[in-house]
């Protein structure tokens, strides 16, 4: 198999995972699919990759990265200086969009977490992974994780607390 064809194969498999992991730590649709493909172009270049995992988790840990670099840019800060001072009607529209659906509203709730607790939820509800492999994902104790998904658990459950859920009611 040639380079190109095992990129398009590792892009087939990985992709959709990544966009997730990339839009939930940026909130912001075209962001993420350009960190996505920031990341594969870094991968393919990358001359000194050895095989000493589950390519998954080294890819994801190279879009976390990758997400946090952008989060902490001046280009960051200042975009969401101007989306705060500038388009308030607009997000305002947005929201009420995105919120008629109790899917969106939970996937909203999510993204509203600080960074910390929203990635422990995200991956231990949304990616199914195990305490044990998020702790080895993001570098920490595993108390920490369980900490972490308390904490997401609380402000989500405070946060959702005034919703009538639909589901609820026709089970």
């Amino acid at each position: 198999m040639t380079d190109n064809e095992n990129l398009e194969q590792l892009m087939a498999i990985h992709t959709e995972q990544l966009f997730r992991i990339a839009y939930y730590y940026t909130k912001d649709l075209q962001l993420a699919e350009d960190i996505v493909q920031d990341v594969f172009i870094k991968f393919y270049h990358q001359k000194h990759y050895e095989e000493r995992g589950e390519m998954k988790a080294y890819l994801a840990r190279m879009t976390i990265n990758k997400c946090k670099d952008y989060l902490k840019s001046w280009t960051y800060r200042k975009i969401t200086f101007q989306h705060k001072f500038f388009t308030k009607q607009k997000s305002v529209l947005h929201d009420t969009l995105i919120l008629q659906d109790e899917q969106d509203l939970l996937d909203e709730a999510i993204l509203r977490l600080p960074i910390k607790p929203r990635e422990a939820i995200v991956y231990y509800y949304l990616e199914e992974m195990t305490i044990k492999e998020i702790a080895e994902l993001l570098e920490i104790p595993e108390g920490t994780v369980k900490s972490r998904l308390r904490k997401g658990k609380e402000l989500l459950k405070v946060d959702l607390q005034n919703i009538e859920w639909e589901v609820l009611f026709h089970g």
